[in-house]
């Protein structure tokens, strides 16, 4: 049977970025392979057709490994199969999950799952930065919602010039080394270190990583609109308005009073038992009104804002506190004998 493959060739700092879906993993929600120089890293999104019930948060896993047959080793010894995470692959995983994350659609609590694989690589084009725009690629030509399409790029300084993507040779001799990711509007993440430059020279960076990132998203975004999937948003959960209101107007007073509470389970207690209350309301055997996950979640929010609140206006943390006070701290030596 003839394979339906669709390619897309991005150039970012003059170099050809290719984004290829169709050949590998087709049963996934998405998937992609990216190829950069002799690069290769795969990227799969896959999207759980339900979400349960009792879940009151977006469970997205993402996963990132750098195969030992990307550079033409096998594992040694009697255990052939790889290893647990390596720290590295740890902290990519973190770096993909990082700007992602936020741009899912709320109401999404079905389980998700990214898993990056880095085929080939050539010891030139760093896979870091390439998976995050892989994975972005792959959820955005799937049908799982996300808002809108995530490049990544990687910013050093040599010579005095602003270099994208450098390769490893090239970051020897870079006095910055910044991970930049973002949409085409705005940008989500920022990780790295610089040695002595200057704010205005770090924005210049951020600026110069950005319009590579922009450039990518773009020719995404128009890339989506031509082979992507329509977005499944039949599983989103949406907390009905009236809820929020009738929660927000009957039970803030009783929020705020139970916040003032200085001992911790005293206040603890108030709050389970203004929870008992809107339960009983709301979700009684015979006749709920309301689901209650959305009820709880409701009641989550409403203690979060009215937290917020004291914070931002009244200048004071839960414990009493203000903000220019620290918790009293002490010293003991010799606690335990050896």
């Amino acid at each position: 049977m003839k394979q339906d493959v669709e390619t897309l060739q991005i150039l970012v700092n003059k170099t050809p970025i290719t984004l290829e879906t169709g050949r590998i993993a087709r049963q996934a929600n998405g998937s992609i392979l990216l190829r950069c120089g002799e690069t290769v890293v795969f990227a799969s999104a896959c999207m759980a057709p339900t979400a349960s019930e009792e879940i009151d948060f977006f469970p997205l896993r993402v996963d990132y490994q750098e195969r030992f047959s990307s550079v033409g080793r096998t594992a040694g010894g009697f255990i052939k199969r790889e290893g647990r995470p390596s720290e590295r692959e740890i902290l990519v995983s973190r770096l993909i999950d990082r700007p992602l994350r936020p741009l899912f659609e709320e109401g999404l609590y079905s389980e998700t799952q990214l898993l990056t694989y880095v085929y080939s690589y050539d010891g030139i084009h760093m896979p870091d930065v390439l998976a995050i725009c892989a994975c972005s690629a792959a959820l955005v030509i799937s049908d799982i919602p996300l808002i809108k399409p995530v490049g990544a790029v990687r910013v050093g300084r040599i010579d005095e010039h602003w270099v994208i993507n450098p390769s490893p040779t090239q970051m020897a001799n870079s006095t910055l080394d910044l991970v930049i990711a973002g949409t085409e509007e705005a940008v989500l993440m920022i990780e790295g270190y610089c040695d002595f430059l200057s704010e205005a020279e770090v924005l210049s960076a951020i600026e110069a990583g950005h319009q590579a990132i922009a450039h990518f998203c773009h020719e995404l975004h128009l890339w989506a609109q031509k082979i992507g999937k329509p977005k499944n948003r039949s599983t989103l959960r949406t907390i009905p308005k009236e809820l929020r209101q009738t929660v927000d107007s009957s039970m803030t007073s009783l929020v705020e009073s139970a916040l003032l509470i200085p001992t911790k389970t005293d206040r603890e207690q108030a709050l389970k038992q203004i929870e008992g209350t809107l339960l009983t309301q709301f979700c009684s055997e015979s006749a709920p009104l309301y689901r209650k996950t959305d009820v709880l979640f409701t009641y989550k929010e409403l203690r979060a804002k009215v937290l917020r609140n004291f914070i931002i206006q009244e200048q004071r943390r839960i414990d009493g506190r203000r903000l220019n006070e620290v918790r009293p701290i002490s010293i003991e030596q010799s606690i335990l004998p050896r």
